[in-house]
């Protein structure tokens, strides 16, 4: 070889060298990929040809579409709203006509008692707090799952979450965490505990780690009745009609987008510090569009998700009832066992915008959060009882009479959205990591961060006079 042509060959090694160098490893990763797969496309449009008009190319103009730099978040954020949408406007007469429905029962149940000259106690008991505590949980939460399950489940029958999770891939990247942690985010709304479990598909223990520590940042099924009724209640008071679920879904489509802005801050922050490490990569193979096959989809999403999380929650909620009732009718001194407690924890409740009954029925409802809403309404009122609750409408008295603005009810939603997991999430936690410390801080990192957000913006807005 002449020295002519060697010194050419280490100029141009010197060039590739560069460009390398100017490209990231995630860049260079992409482009290869890209060129991979533009080359096999290119070899099976050279020797495979088909009879007739079989060539779909429906899936190519699509993904265009939905994985498309510009337009994949905007559709991606447009079909979250459709669905909170639909969730919102189609629960909110349901849940009414369930609660009508559940109080007309316990006045015969009441009745019932009265004929047979059962204690107060008795009644109090078993209808005060096990029937109340139980029907409010099916009345707040029955609907929505009923919409919300189905919907997302057609989304996912039909091919689109693959997409999302395309999308998100790049976002995830960026923050040092997984992409597949977008797969695992996605399953957090309908179930935490279930998501947490669903992080097995991460590989690499860093990522998985980081994808467990941060999927409470998601609201889960437990979460969506408080979202949707303060939302409806305060968020959307002025408005009527469609106007008001339009309102109420863009407060809570806001929820959401402050809580995956929050699980970028942690998953990078985490990555810096504690779970440090370069992102792991991996190609994900678009599955083709499919006809959702609508009924199956619809009554399978309903039987197996809504019905298994609504049994669970009721099988929560039953003790928590009596214990919230027992606790407000065991008088010690010239007070309650309840009051014992609120009066306690009020300061601190106050100076995150809350109170103590609040952050009681956050305690109480710690095995699910979906009894945390009955638990603070039956701790409103003297008895521990939901007596003067007629339709979800009413609520809204109730509390304004406890000194409810729109600063409570904002706070309450996004102390909601970001505090710790529930029981059953922290078990699964455990049971993944075999670990007290990364259990302890999966309760630890949501609180810390509720408490943080709830104390600046209650102090802001008392500091600007807004309230």
């Amino acid at each position: 070889m002449s020295y002519q042509n060697t010194d050419l060959l280490n100029d141009r090694l010197s060039r590739l060298l560069q460009q390398a160098n100017d490209l990231s490893s995630t860049d260079m990763r992409d482009k290869m990929v890209e060129q991979i797969y533009q080359k096999s496309k290119q070899i099976t449009a050279d020797i495979v040809t088909y009879k007739g008009n079989k060539v779909d190319r429906h899936s190519e103009k699509l993904d265009a579409i939905f994985t498309s730099k510009i337009w994949g978040f905007p559709i991606m954020l447009t079909m979250l709203s459709i669905l909170f949408y639909l969730t919102i406007a189609g629960a909110n007469i349901p849940s009414s006509l369930l609660a009508q429905f559940f109080g007309w029962v316990e006045g015969y149940l009441t009745q019932f008692f009265t004929v047979l000259g059962t204690p107060d106690w008795v009644h109090g008991l078993l209808i005060l707090g096990l029937y109340r505590g139980t029907t409010w949980v099916i009345s707040v939460m029955l609907p929505p799952m009923a919409i919300f399950f189905p919907a997302f489940a057609l989304l996912e029958n039909y091919g689109y979450l693959p997409r999302v999770a395309f999308n998100m891939d790049r976002l995830f990247k960026r923050v040092g965490a997984h992409g597949k942690q977008s797969l695992t985010m996605a399953m957090g709304f309908g179930c935490n505990a279930a998501a947490v479990m669903s992080t097995r598909i991460i590989e690499s223990p860093r990522e998985r780690m980081l994808a467990i520590l941060t999927n409470n940042f998601v609201p889960c099924n437990g979460r969506w009745g408080t979202l949707i009724v303060l939302s409806s209640l305060f968020m959307a008071a002025g408005f009527s009609g469609g106007m008001k679920s339009l309102v109420s879904t863009g407060v809570i489509v806001g929820i959401v987008m402050f809580g995956i802005i929050v699980t970028f801050a942690v998953s990078w922050l985490l990555s810096k510090t504690a779970l440090k490490g370069v992102p792991t990569h991996y190609t994900l193979e678009l599955p083709p569009y499919r006809k959702p096959k609508f009924f199956d989809t619809v009554i399978r999403a309903s039987l197996n998700r809504s019905l298994s999380v609504l049994i669970r929650a009721v099988k929560v909620a039953a003790p928590a009832g009596i214990l919230t009732w027992v606790l407000a009718n065991i008088d010690v001194g010239n007070q309650s066992l309840l009051l014992y407690i609120v009066n306690f924890l009020d300061p601190f409740g106050q100076s995150l915008g809350l109170d103590g009954y609040i952050l009681m029925a956050f305690i109480i409802g710690l095995p699910a959060n979906e009894i945390v809403l009955p638990i603070l309404l039956m701790g409103y009122l003297s008895t521990g009882a939901l007596i003067e609750v007629d339709e979800i409408k009413d609520l809204k008295q109730i509390f304004i009479e406890h000194g409810w603005t729109w600063l409570t009810a904002l706070n309450m939603m996004l102390f909601s959205l970001l505090h710790f997991p529930c029981g059953t999430t922290l078990v699964n936690v455990y049971k993944e990591t075999k670990n007290k410390k990364w259990t302890f801080l999966a309760f630890l990192i949501p609180t810390s961060i509720a408490i943080l957000v709830t104390f600046v913006i209650a102090q802001t807005a008392r500091l600007l006079g807004w309230v």
